[in-house]
């Protein structure tokens, strides 16, 4: 089994990205959003424990996000590895996530970050805002102000994942095809 993180900022291209690697690699894409609102839909105890969590405008606990993944892990034994995304946020979340995947014979294999620069995502984002319909991309102060958040939170588990020499930066600029090049170079040298 293969478990890598994707990380990027808004708008590195993380989304396309995570869905060609998804098909070539025959990966489980783990979104911890998409998992709480499955959760909730579900009406499981982890999902009504998250929904009235939310509901008082709190974040969702460390431990009631690593159950779901376990619940994710543990409904999918045939999966040829997983694809995390947009977890783990901190550098607790990673030793977490790393202490549940060591529970299950298994480990993260490598965290590749895509690099792209500030102005580059900035121009990305206000392109995405044109047709998203999402208001946060048609906003330069908060679109940079997401970026400049996204730095400041996940700098912490990089430098984690860095302890155990499983960072790998990926430059994420040029074409979706030059980028998806670089990931699976990376994955390929790990399989």
């Amino acid at each position: 089994m293969f478990n890598l993180i994707l990380f990027g900022p808004p708008g590195s291209g993380k989304g396309t990205q995570s869905e060609k690697l998804i098909a070539k690699y025959g990966l489980k894409h783990l979104s911890t959003g998409d998992l709480l609102r499955s959760e909730i839909a579900g009406g499981t105890a982890l999902g009504l424990a998250a929904k009235s969590i939310m509901d008082k405008g709190q974040l969702v606990p460390d431990e009631v996000v690593i159950g779901m993944i376990s619940s994710a892990l543990d409904n999918n034994p045939d999966a040829q590895g997983f694809l995390f995304d947009g977890f783990p946020r901190t550098a607790a979340q990673a030793e977490a996530l790393d202490k549940l995947l060591e529970l299950k014979d298994t480990s993260i294999g490598v965290m590749l970050a895509l690099e792209v620069s500030e102005e580059e995502l900035v121009k990305r984002l206000l392109k995405r805002g044109e047709t998203s319909g999402r208001s946060d991309d048609t906003n330069e102060s908060i679109i940079r102000a997401r970026i400049t958040e996204y730095q400041n939170k996940t700098t912490a588990v990089a430098d984690y994942y860095r302890n155990f020499d499983k960072v790998v930066m990926i430059k994420g600029e040029g074409s979706i095809d030059d980028i998806f090049n670089r990931l699976s170079k990376e994955i390929d040298e790990r399989i």
